[in-house]
């Protein structure tokens, strides 16, 4: 803040240099009478129409060019004021015009020269051209309105290390000129050896003139060259709305398209609190989630089941911070070794078991149903099994809602694991709920982190087909409700989360390109590559027979139907274990037996003809803006 008490001293010291200038140096005893006589008058009369103007409120680094025309606004209006005093109201003494008018001058080169001084120093143009080691030495991409609103934006921000090189232009019109100082030094076709010419890391695109094509071509270009781009939308951009303003990364919520489903808390205290749980695939996405949501209670010991070595460190290292007073007890096993599982439990004695392990991606399943059968349906009836043989009180397990009239081995299978713990529950101790959801944004392996990856690379992004839909949740979402349905469940229910209506998948990609700050068509472009092997265009929450069913929490129901004979049920579980085992090529087969609603597709386009017989697919076809609602 420039307040008074640096401009009176100022303003004294302005208006005798102003006297020592007229008088070229010799000032008498009746010249310094003078002087001492009016001083007072003129240094009120400035600091008056310095407050009026609010000069001292722009004091700082963010002095412009309008601060300079308020600065000689107010120092006219002063030099005006200052004569009509002198001319109506002080007769004596009598001060030459002149010297008013040098006041004037120097009024505005000192204060105006001090302020730019100040700006100068505070945005640290001279500590760049002195100290420039330590920051990134960077190349801006437009030399135009928005370049130069960039190379401000970084002079004044200290925390922002870079060193401009200099600009390169769409065009070779701009080149030799400067811009703030610094020199277009050439076109954009000839960045990356510029780059390499002046040690250059990064290139920042800040300019309107370049397409998307071009922009892919720059950043293909400078990934050969090892640089990094960014590209910056400009101010015209963002107020006209051509560009979202992102300021975080894509909230998986704005993609949700509904309110996420919460927690009744106390009904899940009761249930879990002062317990022993165990939590199988405990480093997947779900399972990570279902641990850090167990961890919001009171649990006596929380232990974690995963193969994964990687995974099971980092998930210890971030749950120890929030473990509290419950034991934190991480284990490397595989649910598949049964002996090694008995062991676990008979030692852990759990209370609750989440089984969240199994293979979920269909195509890979497709190609080795051997290993779906073993990871979904055998390791889920030995992990039941011995869930009863070991006295634990609740076993939830994890489905899809690709498990209702599935086309994949994965649906099938999952459809084979749910008739299994639905077989168990009639007879066993202990409780066993199953809990079917659907897509899980931003999951491991899902179309979210495929989408992001592609539009990070300037696209394509890639879907199915146009047509296809899911029903979606978030991680956490998934994670509560699968603590809710083995807190309200009675045994033997399959639980569902109301998920609203389902999204098309290409309506979640042109969302994910709008709130990235991208313009569909223009910046990326989406193309269909048709469905998938075991891929349908609809995922279904019912098996037909089914009803739905109220609980006591309002968005999930129970989907209820006429249970199989349980032994019949173990029987084709039996002889679809042992194909697997022993007989591959029988899977098939054995799965249709034992899940007589599965209807497999030979070919991803036979799906679409099931469901939809008129319908086309288009391959590779570039998605327009205009073809997305």
């Amino acid at each position: 803040m420039f307040c008074a008490a640096t401009l009176l001293p100022a303003f004294v010291a302005i208006y005798y240099i102003s006297f020592w200038l007229r008088f070229e140096g010799r000032l008498g005893p009746t010249e310094q009478r003078e002087f001492l006589l009016t001083v007072g008058w003129v240094v009120l009369t400035k600091l008056s129409m310095f407050a009026w103007f609010r000069i001292h409120r722009s004091w700082g680094r963010f002095v412009t060019f309008y601060d300079l025309i308020a600065l000689v606004q107010a120092t006219t209006c002063s030099l005006i004021a200052v004569v009509l005093i002198f001319r109506f109201f002080l007769s004596e003494p009598t001060v030459p015009r002149s010297v008013f008018l040098l006041d004037w001058g120097t009024t505005i080169v000192a204060i105006g020269g001090a302020r730019s001084l100040v700006r100068v120093l505070r945005e640290g143009n001279w500590m760049s051209l002195l100290f420039s080691t330590n920051k990134v030495p960077v190349l801006i991409v437009g030399a135009d309105d928005a370049g130069e609103s960039l190379l401000r934006s970084i002079l004044r921000n200290e925390r922002l290390a870079y060193h401009v090189v200099g600009f390169v232009d769409v065009g070779n019109r701009r080149v030799g000129a400067a811009i703030g100082g610094v020199p277009v030094i050439g076109t954009v076709d000839q960045t990356c050896q510029i780059a390499q010419r002046h040690g250059v890391r990064e290139i920042l695109i800040a300019t309107e003139e370049l397409s998307g094509r071009q922009v892919r071509k720059l950043v293909d270009e400078a990934r050969q060259c090892s640089l990094e781009v960014k590209t910056l939308p400009s101010y015209e951009q963002l107020i006209s709305g051509k560009v979202a303003i992102q300021p975080r990364p894509v909230s998986i919520n704005d993609l949700l398209r509904r309110e996420p489903v919460q927690l009744d808390p106390e009904n899940i205290r009761q249930w879990i609190d002062n317990r022993v749980l165990l939590v199988t695939g405990s480093a997947g996405s779900i399972g990570s989630e279902i641990c850090r949501q167990l961890l919001q209670f009171s649990p006596k010991r929380l232990i974690l089941v995963d193969r994964s070595e990687n995974g099971q460190f980092f998930l210890q290292r971030e749950l120890q911070s929030q473990a509290g007073g419950a034991g934190l007890d991480v284990r490397i096993a595989d649910v598949l070794d049964e002996k090694e599982m008995r062991r676990l439990l008979r030692e852990c004695r759990p209370d609750v078991i989440f089984h969240a392990a199994a293979y979920k991606h269909v195509p890979l399943m497709e190609a080795h149903p051997h290993q779906a059968v073993r990871n979904i349906v055998l390791a889920t009836r030995q992990l039941a099994d011995l869930a009863t043989e070991c006295g634990v009180k609740s076993f939830v397990l994890i489905s899809t809602d690709k498990a209702v009239n599935p086309t994949s081995v994965m649906g099938a299978c999952k459809r084979a694991a749910e008739l299994y713990v639905q077989s168990q529950a009639a007879s066993a101790a202990c409780r066993f709920v199953t809990v079917r959801f659907g897509n899980v944004l931003d999951s491991d392996g899902s179309v979210v982190q495929v989408f992001r990856q592609q539009i990070a690379a300037g696209g394509p992004v890639t879907v199915t087909h146009p047509k296809i839909q899911r029903y979606f949740m978030t991680i956490p979402e998934a994670a509560r409700l699968v603590i809710q349905a083995g807190a309200i469940g009675k045994g033997g229910e399959i639980l569902l989360l109301d998920m609203g209506d389902p999204v098309r998948i290409v309506d979640l990609a042109a969302d994910m390109i709008r709130l990235s700050g991208l313009q569909l068509g223009r910046d990326v472009e989406i193309e269909f590559s048709g469905l998938r092997p075991g891929e349908k265009l609809f995922e279904e929450l019912h098996v037909r027979g089914e009803r739905r069913l109220p609980t006591p929490h309002p968005k999930i129901t129970v989907a209820d139907r006429k249970r199989r004979n349980p032994r019949a049920v173990m029987a084709a579980i039996d002889r679809l274990v042992q194909a697997a085992d022993e007989k591959p090529e029988r899977i098939i087969e054995s799965l249709q037996q034992l899940v007589p609603e599965y209807a497999r597709a030979g070919q991803p386009d036979q799906v679409i003809a099931a469901r939809f017989p008129a319908a086309s697919l288009p391959v590779a076809a570039p998605l327009s803006a205009a073809a997305v609602p």
